[in-house]
């Protein structure tokens, strides 16, 4: 059990940290299969280019709409906007921008692996570049038939033949493209979090708090909503079958459940570490704790908008 406890630790510690590893790895391992197994290039002149960017491009497009979908942030963001009367809350401009921004960030992380392995491994764009008509010009230079012969290249198994040098060039293209996106997405992330750290009104040591706050909230919220619903579902099961009138249940509104499933934002003179926290500590039943002045969103913040019951929505 022991084991057990320090294995759950290390998982709540840096859960962040393994999904992406997760994700990473995932998406490599899934590149690897398809330029083996699937991919077969056709080493036709029409054909080439297409074939090659639609597996090196649409997986990845799709990966970016799913991180779009797992992120609880997006369902946060977009429920309720086409309701009737929603449109003024759902129009908050910038905030929203600033917000959807953050999700885009973080579902790219999957689609740029994806990109960034197959050009490592060299297969799909190795297809498309020899169908290419621009970088014909440039691998075709000083060299007599290559016209003819480069949509063969990637279908070249003669290790004799003059192909190889033009497999080998493009092979190098890709490879090289693949290691300045790691390293471009690598320096990316290190100064936006480390921006994002610098302008943090919040010091470290409340910021590991502060998550083992949600996380502990959540916990409790999951639990106590599955008591409260299970206890209101047998009352009305009972009363069905008695034919008698249930008592009465204190349940929260919908404007209740709307206010505290709104987007986080931080305002120094009232540090509320979620929602549900701002909710409970409003100075009146009948305030809206949805936006007041001084409230501002802050990407180092992100975290708690992200936290739910379940880390994916239910779709």
């Amino acid at each position: 059990m022991e084991k057990f406890k320090t294995v759950l630790d290390l998982h709540l510690k840096y859960s962040s940290a393994l999904g992406y590893g997760l994700v990473t790895l995932l998406t490599a391992s899934g590149e690897r299969i398809f330029s083996t197994v699937v991919f077969q290039c056709p080493c036709s002149a029409t054909w080439n280019l297409p074939y090659g960017l639609v597996f090196l491009l649409v997986p990845a497009l799709v990966l970016f709409l799913l991180g779009y979908m797992l992120s609880s942030r997006t369902w946060r963001l977009l429920t309720g906007c086409c309701a009737p009367g929603a449109r003024v809350r759902c129009s908050s401009g910038l905030r929203g921008a600033q917000v959807f921004a953050q999700i885009s960030v973080a579902a790219a992380l999957a689609p740029l692996t994806w990109v960034a392995v197959a050009l490592l491994g060299g297969s799909f764009y190795e297809c498309a570049a020899s169908g290419s008509k621009v970088l014909e010009q440039y691998l075709c230079r000083n060299r007599t038939g290559c016209t003819d012969q480069l949509p063969l290249v990637p279908c070249s198994k003669d290790q004799k033949s003059d192909l190889q040098d033009l497999l080998k060039e493009l092979k190098a293209q890709s490879q090289v493209l693949g290691w300045i996106i790691i390293a471009a997405v690598i320096i990316v992330v290190v100064i936006f979090t480390s921006v994002c750290r610098c302008l943090s009104p919040v010091s470290f040591l409340q910021l590991k708090f502060w998550k083992i706050y949600l996380e502990n909230e959540q916990e409790i919220f999951k639990s106590q909503a599955k008591e409260h619903a299970t206890e209101l579902a047998k009352e009305n099961i009972k009363c069905f079958f008695e034919c008698s009138h249930p008592k009465e249940y204190n349940t929260p509104s919908i404007k209740d459940w709307q206010q505290i499933s709104t987007l986080y934002t931080f305002n120094p003179k009232d540090q509320y570490y979620s929602m549900l926290h701002k909710y409970v500590n409003r100075k009146k039943e009948s305030d809206s704790i949805k936006s007041s002045e001084g409230d501002v969103m802050l990407p180092v913040l992100g975290f708690v908008d992200s936290s739910g019951i379940n880390s994916s929505p239910g779709l």
